[in-house]
């Protein structure tokens, strides 16, 4: 499902490739990747897209010099619109970032704009860059959002391979459905969402959160639905767009979101949040953060 592995929009891509770390400014670092890549398999354009939002990523390692050469510290919060052309590549942020190391600058407003404008150049929309002190970032509160945890189901799991259709619908659930018309408002959280990078086939966790307003969905079938993403190679976001576009194609919601949090990589962690009711991400970490 993934025939864009290939794409040559990825074949220049420092990802999995040998590489020398830079300390000195460079924004020639950043690599961006075409949200269409992923986005014409779903049949998605920025004109049809079902859902509103944006990636939410926190940088922990993060530093610069200031003018009299003594190292300044912050954690980053990074907000990309989920509507921007491109996805900016982990690895070559990780380098991007690294860069400011040895980099004298006036001002943490300095560092700030350059950032913004980067990445905004990157991504081809505006993004919104914070930056914190490391004790005293929003970022950093354990602040868990109130969710019904549905991993510790007792279900039988025989295939690892993504399979959307196991949110169709049976018999009985149809029947169920028929009985029982009660629109119903629910979040559910599972910590079992496993993927892998696209490129380098390392492991990506997650937990994710998914409120909805609408008919009851099954939650045995969503947890092996997510379980079958374990052995899946995909970028954070387009796993989430995904998830999000097949749970409205097999369920009947009056209302969506999607909102997952993933275990940092190399002083990163990437947050995709998607819904068709709110654009703007929740403050929410989870321990494994």
């Amino acid at each position: 499902m993934t025939n864009y592995k290939d794409a040559q929009e990825l074949s220049k891509l420092t990802l999995g490739k040998p590489t020398d770390y830079c300390s000195e400014y460079n924004p020639d670092l950043l690599q961006a990747v075409p949200r269409s890549l992923n986005r014409n398999k779903l049949a998605l354009t920025n004109e049809t897209l079902p859902f509103i939002g944006e990636d939410v990523w926190y940088g922990y390692e993060l530093s610069w010099l200031n003018m009299k050469g003594k190292p300044v510290v912050a954690v980053a919060e990074f907000r990309f619109p989920c509507t921007s052309g491109n996805i900016v590549e982990s690895k070559s942020f990780k380098l991007y970032l690294n860069s400011f190391n040895q980099t004298k600058f006036n001002s943490i407003q300095d560092v700030t704009d350059k950032l913004t404008n980067d990445l905004s150049n990157t991504s081809g929309a505006e993004t919104k860059v914070s930056l914190y002190p490391v004790d005293n970032c929003p970022a950093l509160q354990i602040s868990s959002k109130k969710a019904i945890c549905i991993d510790d189901l007792d279900i039988t799991i025989d295939n690892y391979n993504l399979n959307a259709d196991i949110l169709q619908p049976d018999v009985l659930d149809s029947e169920v459905s028929q009985e029982n018309h009660d629109v119903i408002e629910e979040t559910i959280v599972s910590h079992l969402l496993k993927s892998n990078c696209l490129i380098t086939n390392q492991p990506d966790w997650a937990s994710i959160y998914i409120e909805y307003k609408g008919l009851a969905i099954n939650h045995e079938k969503i947890l092996k639905y997510l379980i079958s993403f374990r052995q899946h190679n995909e970028f954070h976001e387009q796993c989430v767009e995904r998830i999000f576009c097949d749970l409205l194609k097999y369920n009947q919601l009056e209302s969506l979101t999607v909102f997952t949090r993933y275990t940092r990589r190399g002083g990163l962690d990437i947050n995709p949040y998607r819904s068709n009711i709110s654009s703007s991400a929740p403050c929410c970490r989870t321990l494994r953060q």
